[in-house]
């Protein structure tokens, strides 16, 4: 019995140091492993800082190796991931993050953003569209949406992109009327390369009430009636944009052109495009005139005289390309070489150039192929800009 009691008098004490001295090894190690940690995240960030990413990822890698539980350092290194292209491993951090059960509910919302911004950067445009959906109602949800709008223009989701921006239109982001004007003539474009003419015009004339005051719906709408034979429906339609001076204008002057020569209203519409061009010149309108006006032996000598009053005016290779042309030289045999090299160096001018990424484009688009904005291109050439 006496020798029970003296073990437990010498172990207690021999139990009590063991611990103490177990503890301070643990703490020790606590205190490298938290001094090695922020050293490799300070570490990552000054390689960051100095646009050496490769390092700065090694670096990161290191701090969510010593500390796994911090899910800034996850983020930090999802985002280097996709910025150098690398979604396959950005995925993979951010599906990581999105597997914790200690995940904060603000923490899981901006790793599945995350998320969707990798697939959205990889061009998995159905995953990140299904990724986006699962933002709704949280604080993620208004960037969400643009990005499912960006998903649907690109796909060319017409209804899919009217509904969106319509959500948008209602929780206060933006006026997205014209916008959805330009989905309405997108549809209007298929249903017309469908052969249903009917159907197309049903939308563009939806789009000019959405959008009154845009010009596209009532250029579109104009060429189309003007295909179906309906050439003063289509001076009615196009008739507006002159007499109030839009911007568009321009590019309805030769559908006017051609719809009052069929309809025989050239004298109303000659009026329409001299006071149009008398407030804003531009080449476009003054080719209208010099169209109708060489219909007629009365005005044809005066469509002549306009491409020298617009040179005097507004010095244009395009226009002096177009009027000589038209000329008779001394020395016929050397017309046709020097009318190719002018209309060769007139060419790149008679471009249209978007205003937000500098895409160049024979035709004029209303959607940019480029940066895929809306409305970038002014309806000038690129000689009038």
């Amino acid at each position: 019995m006496e020798l029970d009691l003296m073990w437990i008098l010498v172990g207690l004490p021999l139990a009590f140091g063991l611990g103490w001295l177990a503890s301070r090894l643990d703490l020790r190690q606590l205190r490298i492993d938290n001094r090695q940690a922020p050293r490799a995240y300070f570490k990552g960030l000054n390689y960051l800082l100095n646009e050496q990413q490769d390092q700065a990822i090694d670096a990161f890698i290191e701090a969510v190796q010593n500390d796994p539980d911090t899910s800034e350092l996850h983020f930090a290194l999802g985002n280097l991931f996709r910025r150098r292209g690398e979604y396959e491993r950005a995925v993979r951090v951010h599906e990581h993050l999105m597997q914790r059960g200690d995940l904060s509910p603000a923490d899981r919302q901006r790793a599945q953003h995350a998320l969707a911004l990798d697939f959205l950067k990889a061009g998995l445009l159905d995953r990140a569209e299904d990724a986006l959906r699962k933002l709704e109602g949280t604080s993620f949800q208004g960037q969400a949406r643009l990005a499912r709008l960006a998903i649907y223009e690109r796909s060319r989701e017409w209804p899919q992109a009217s509904e969106v921006a319509q959500l948008l239109e209602n929780s206060g982001e933006a006026n997205f009327a014209v916008r959805q004007a330009h989905y309405l003539c997108e549809q209007a474009r298929e249903r017309h390369a469908q052969n249903d003419p009917q159907a197309a015009q049903r939308l563009l004339q939806q789009a000019m009430e959405v959008a009154p005051k845009a010009g596209r719906a009532r250029i579109l709408l104009g060429q189309l009636q003007l295909s179906l034979a309906q050439a003063e429906a289509a001076m009615q339609t196009l008739q507006p944009l002159f007499e109030h001076n839009a911007l568009a204008a321009p590019l309805a002057a030769a559908t006017l052109a051609r719809a009052a020569q069929a309809s025989g209203q050239v004298a109303p519409a000659l009026s329409l495009l001299q006071t149009h061009y008398q407030q804003a010149p531009c080449l476009d309108v003054m080719e209208a005139l010099v169209t109708l006006e060489a219909l007629s032996p009365d005005t044809a000598s005066r469509a002549r005289e306009r491409y020298i009053d617009h040179l005097q005016q507004h010095p244009s290779l395009i226009a002096a390309s177009r009027w000589m042309a038209g000329e008779t030289w001394t020395h016929e045999a050397a017309h046709p070489p020097v009318q190719a090299a002018l209309d060769h160096a007139a060419k790149p001018l008679a471009r249209y150039r978007c205003a937000a990424c500098g895409f160049e484009a024979k035709e004029h688009f209303w959607h940019c192929p480029g940066c895929q904005a809306w409305d970038s291109y002014p309806p000038r050439r690129v000689e009038e800009l």
